[in-house]
């Protein structure tokens, strides 16, 4: 009899605890509220953002072609000596190979100092693109603060790893509104 009873209070106990659980299983799920946001359909709508992307590219394009002429430069020298090689001294050898290095280096340099991880291009794109990051950052944040979300996921990520997301909590059309612009 004494089991029997410790077996049912043991029951009781473990049916109270669940539906304590699952009582207060909603009330957690309501607590945390979710916004879905594709930042690539709302960059592609900002026109500050295609400005400052063209605006980059042809940046880079001029650039790239200042670094390809020194590239070319230094390999014509180096043809140029391959076929005269023969009628130089030792001397003249030195000195053409010393300006083709040298030229070289100069290239290298060149596409370090504009495409390096700290270069010029990374710094006008830290310029450009800084300012219209942080007013879409402050739109989202008006609009997750407004409306109680939590988390605002941006599902154009490759690394979110979102399958679905329902129309209904994607507030990329709201941030466009509220940044002045008119959706597609």
């Amino acid at each position: 009899m004494k089991q029997t009873i410790g077996k049912m209070m043991g029951a009781k106990a473990w049916t109270l605890l669940l539906l304590a659980l699952f009582a207060l299983l909603p009330k957690a799920a309501m607590a945390q509220k979710f916004a879905l946001i594709d930042m690539e359909y709302v960059l592609k709508n900002v026109p500050a953002y295609e400005r400052a992307n063209e605006q980059l590219n042809q940046v880079s394009k001029k650039w790239q072609a200042e670094v390809e002429a020194l590239t070319t430069e230094a390999g014509t020298m180096y043809k140029n000596y391959q076929n005269e090689v023969v009628f130089l001294s030792e001397e003249q050898k030195k000195k053409r190979q010393e300006d083709i290095m040298a030229k070289e280096k100069q290239a290298s340099d060149l596409k370090r100092k504009y495409f390096g991880p700290e270069g010029e291009l990374f710094k006008k794109r830290t310029s450009l693109m800084t300012p219209i990051q942080e007013e879409i950052y402050t739109a989202v944040k008006d609009i997750a603060d407004q409306r109680g979300y939590s988390l605002v996921i941006d599902r154009s990520s490759d690394s979110a790893g979102i399958i679905y997301g329902s129309p209904k909590i994607d507030i990329s059309n709201e941030v466009l509104q509220k940044l002045g612009y008119s959706q597609d």
